[in-house]
This record gives C-alpha cells, structure tokens and sequence, in this order.
C-alpha cells in the first residue's frame, strides 16, 4: 500500500510535469498541433461560449479542490498523504481537456512586427515561466505538487507543514508565481482574440485566487503573515 501510494504520487506529478510543458507550448504557440493561436473552425460566438465554459471548468475545479471543507468530505476517501497528489492529478486532467477543446479564435488584437520588440516580448515570456518554477522551489515544490507526502507516507514518517518563509523574490512580493504567470499569458507578439479572452479568464481567475489564498494564509499563520502583508506588495514590488 504504501509503495502504490508512493507511485501514485510520482505518476500524478509526472503527468502534471507532462501537462505543463505542453501548456507552455499552447500558450506561446510554440511545437504544439494546437494553440491559442491556432486558425479559428467555428464561429466566434460559439467559441467564446465554449471557452467561457472551459475556463469556467477550470476555475471551479481549481477552487473547490483547494478548500479545507472540501478536503475534509472527501478524507475518507482521499487521505492526506494522497489529497495533494490527487488535486494535482485532477488538476492536470482539467488542464489537458481545457487545451483539447479550446476554441481559438484567430481575430487579430496586436501583432508587433519589429524584431527587437518580438524578442523582447518572447524574453519576458521565458522569463514569467522561469518564474514560476523558480518560485515552487522557494516555497516547497516537492509539498506543492505532493511528492512530499507520499514519500513520508512512504518511509513512515509523520507529515509537518512547510514553514513560513521569506526567500527571494518573497522578500518583496507575496505572489511571484503568480507574477510569472501573467507575465507569461500576456507577453506575446501576436495577441489573438481567442488569447485574449484566455488571458483575461485566467487573470481574473488568479487574483480571485490570491484573495482567498491570503485569507487562508492570514488565518493559518496569523500576526506574522498580517505583519508579512503590510510590508510587501502581492504582485508588483512597490506597487501591488
């Protein structure tokens, strides 16, 4: 039992790895058949309904797994040592569906023709995604993606919480991968109106995100988490 749970903890992360890598490619229209901007087969209206309703998918099952009533519902189903494994797994599947039935809608926004500012927007691009890996391991990216607790199921060994810290990029923004991933969505030289409408879905999504997130972060850790918000900014050093 516990070597399938150690296992089911690698293949969850190695599937969610996989998933990612080609969700940089969907994004930056980079070595994939299919991307945001993709040619559109459908019409507008319908796309935009579809993708509503993909990005709605995406949200909720992104929320809800997170909540602490949901993972106590479901615990005698899914124990801890799994949970995080679990919601990284689901969350990979959700990720999967929502780049198979995305509708692109290829309606031209912007398109930067000079190179040096493509280059530019192709570096920031690189860069919000090396932010995002840089700042799970700042954090904890073993316990982010639960290979952490299947591998102290593993060894018999008692869970304990990450402890707080401030490394980094954290010293001065609450929120770098979060950073990283706008940079990411919306740095591109040819914006499309189906990118657009993702861009926006998904920024939306991630500062509803923050708001609970530093609820539950306020509460769990309390006077030093307060006191860690009132000296830095969520998103943006000295401005956000």
């Amino acid at each position: 039992m516990r070597l399938l749970t150690m296992l089911y903890g690698v293949l969850s992360y190695l599937i969610f790895f996989a998933v990612f890598v080609y969700f940089i490619g969907f994004v930056g229209d980079l070595f994939v058949p299919k991307s945001l901007s993709s040619v559109a087969e459908v019409s507008s209206l319908n796309a935009f309904l579809i993708n509503l309703g993909l990005l709605l998918l995406w949200g909720v099952q992104h929320s809800v797994m997170a909540r602490d009533w949901f993972k106590e519902m479901i615990a005698s189903v899914v124990p801890h040592h799994v949970e995080r494994s679990t919601y990284v797994l689901a969350s990979a599947i959700v990720l999967a569906v929502l780049m198979f039935y995305w509708q692109p809608m290829d309606t031209l926004i912007w398109h930067v023709n000079d190179i040096f500012w493509q280059q530019v927007l192709w570096l920031i691009f690189g860069l919000g995604w090396v932010l995002v890996l840089v700042a799970t391991f700042l954090t904890d990216h073993f316990d982010l993606f639960g290979l952490r607790q299947s591998w102290l199921y593993f060894v018999k060994k008692t869970y304990t919480p990450v402890v707080f810290t401030e490394y980094l990029f954290y010293r001065w923004i609450r929120h770098p991968m979060m950073l990283g991933l706008f940079l990411a969505f919306w740095a591109t030289p040819i914006m499309t109106l189906g990118h657009l409408v993702f861009s926006i879905g998904m920024s939306i999504y991630v500062l509803l995100g923050i708001h609970y997130e530093e609820k539950g972060l306020a509460k769990a850790i309390g006077q030093p988490y307060q006191d860690y918000q009132q000296r830095t900014s969520k998103i943006i050093p000295k401005v956000y």
